[in-house]
């Protein structure tokens, strides 16, 4: 599944699972647009890269929230770079307490960044692909699609977005050959667990609900990001794989 001398524009590239995906994608002989907005993590990113002799990584900070600065860093990038082949939303703001405490600026913080963002990256990235007739949009979603979590309406709510754009792009870009896909990882192992008070008894939780009984592994959404990236997913669109070792079966 080659996705060699594509450029890949990766939104929270150097997160938990963004970071093990990135280093996939460069080892695949893929140009990958790193943006995170945490300078720390883009120079462990850039690190680890450079320990492996990958020399096709630009990682760039920018504040997501920040719509119209986005827009303008990202045209710059995409002069500088031939345009984007590939799109990746996965960054994500994950607030958690209860319904009744959040303000509507408060939700409307988490749609800026989980939603609105990725929506500037698409458009940005659409002309070059539309002029190339290839382009792949890959939208990160989430179990908690499944009703399973309370506390997080807003970070849920920005899901179901995703979910819903993706069906839409694909019928819409379709024609210009370029796929639209969203993974929904299940309940891995990173930083967004530590809003659980009781690691353990969640782990335990996570098992109970998984059909494969163990926890799941960044190659394990590496290996579904590749596919969705590759030219061999050329005749799948509007889909949601559940990346989620069988917890939710739809």
């Amino acid at each position: 599944m080659t996705i060699q001398n594509k450029t890949i524009l990766y939104t929270g590239a150097a997160g938990g699972l963004g970071l093990p995906a990135t280093l996939a994608f460069l080892e695949a002989g893929a140009t990958v647009v790193a943006i995170d907005n945490d300078p720390a993590k883009g120079e462990a990113l850039k690190a680890a890269a450079g320990e492996r002799g990958l020399d096709r990584l630009v990682f760039k900070a920018l504040d997501l929230s920040d719509l119209a600065g986005l827009r303008t860093a990202l045209e710059a990038l995409s002069a500088e770079v031939g345009g984007f082949d590939i799109v990746i939303n996965n960054a994500a703001i994950y607030p958690s307490k209860p319904f009744e405490e959040y303000t509507i600026e408060e939700h409307q913080a988490v749609q800026r960044i989980n939603v609105d963002a990725g929506i500037v990256c698409v458009q940005v990235a659409l002309p070059s692909m539309r002029a190339k007739g290839f382009g792949r949009i890959i939208n990160i979603a989430s179990v908690t699609l499944s009703g399973g979590w309370a506390n997080l309406s807003p970070y849920i709510q920005s899901k179901g977005a995703l979910v819903g754009l993706t069906r839409a792009w694909a019928r819409e870009f379709g024609p210009y050959g370029v796929t639209v896909n969203a993974i929904s990882p299940g309940a891995f192992p990173t930083d967004a667990e530590k809003i659980h008070p009781d690691p353990e008894g969640y782990n335990r939780h996570v098992l109970d609900r998984q059909a494969v009984k163990r926890r799941g592994e960044p190659a394990d959404i590496a290996n579904a990001l590749i596919f969705f990236a590759s030219e061999n997913s050329g005749f799948v669109t509007g889909q949601t794989l559940n990346v989620d070792g069988g917890w939710w079966m739809t």
